[in-house]
């Protein structure tokens, strides 16, 4: 009997973020205080002539897999990854590409289930993602069967029918400091009824700037829901970050979603958010003030979310 022994290259990296939050004068706050933490293990090696990796991720109190993706490089012809999570490729990748120096200004806002928030995307768990470079530009093509899931192997999820596929193309070579990018996609929903479609399409399209450590950015989005009675949204976003001194980071940020309502009176929500962020070594501090008026598409409902956040790096 003989083995034959593979060499695999292994890392492993970990993060910790402990967070204060303060909701709007309506919200009752108990604890305000929280924790994320995640540690993500990576391994590599040759399998029968491809570079081969895994990725698996472990977020939060979990105790178990939270994401994982399998990667096959094909050397000048791209890479093949299978996802369950990490968010290889895709639409989604360009969902909002403003800048901030912490999160997005839409983060800690209240969302209802069936609202986009005008991001585009149909989730990253259990689809094919194919990345590589066309005429010194990104290509990423994302593949899946019904609704995003991250089965176990042997499983499967029941409820959508249908297929979902959506692309990401991207370059930062026409001009020094801009990066354009545009995205399409098909997503399958959760049902048609009598007229309405099994997809939903979403298109989106940004510019940013980048020039002496201050970066600008505009983005316009667009959500169908053709579902019966669902309500599109049109979004549109910029935000403006900037590098005050060695550590020190400032955003600011608006945005603002169309929900076209298909029986009553389209509805605008305003977001706007303001962060400041200082990194010194492997530890960020940062504070971040994110508001919204006519929260998802309700007229005059309000909402705002005030946090501050330790993260360390390790």
């Amino acid at each position: 009997m003989s083995t034959v022994a593979y060499a695999v290259d292994m890392s492993a990296s970990g993060s910790a973020r402990v967070t204060y939050k303060n909701g709007d004068s309506s919200e009752v706050t108990g604890n305000p205080y929280g924790m994320n933490s995640s540690i993500a293990f990576t391994g590599s090696g040759d399998v029968n002539g491809y570079e081969t990796s895994l990725t698996i991720v472990s977020n939060d109190l979990s105790t178990g897999m939270s994401s994982a993706a399998l990667t096959v490089d094909l050397g000048d012809m791209g890479s093949i990854t299978f996802d369950q999570g990490t968010g290889a490729g895709g639409i989604s990748t360009i969902d909002d590409k403003t800048p901030s120096a912490y999160e997005e200004v839409w983060d800690g806002l209240d969302t209802l289930a069936g609202d986009e928030n005008g991001l585009v995307g149909g989730g990253n768990s259990g689809v094919f993602v194919y990345n590589t470079t066309v005429a010194g530009s990104s290509l990423s093509i994302q593949y899946g069967k019904g609704g995003s899931a991250a089965n176990a192997d042997n499983g499967s999820t029941e409820g959508i029918s249908g297929s979902s596929y959506d692309f990401a193309v991207t370059n930062s070579s026409l001009v020094d400091g801009l990066e354009v990018g545009l995205g399409y996609g098909k997503i399958a929903n959760a049902g048609a009824g009598t007229n309405g479609s099994d997809e939903d399409a979403h298109y989106t399209a940004y510019a940013s700037y980048s020039m002496n450590g201050v970066t600008v950015a505009y983005q316009e989005s667009v959500v169908e829901d053709n579902t019966d009675g669902g309500a599109d949204e049109q979004a549109k976003g910029w935000g403006i970050a900037a590098n005050v001194m060695d550590g020190l980071s400032i955003s600011y940020g608006e945005r603002e979603i169309e929900f076209m309502n298909a029986s009553a009176a389209h509805v605008t929500e305003d977001q706007e958010g303001f962060a400041i962020a200082y990194t010194m070594g492997a530890a960020t501090i940062a504070l971040q003030n994110n508001e919204a008026t006519n929260n998802n598409g309700a007229a005059g409902t309000n909402d705002e979310n005030t946090e501050i956040a330790l993260s360390l790096a390790f």
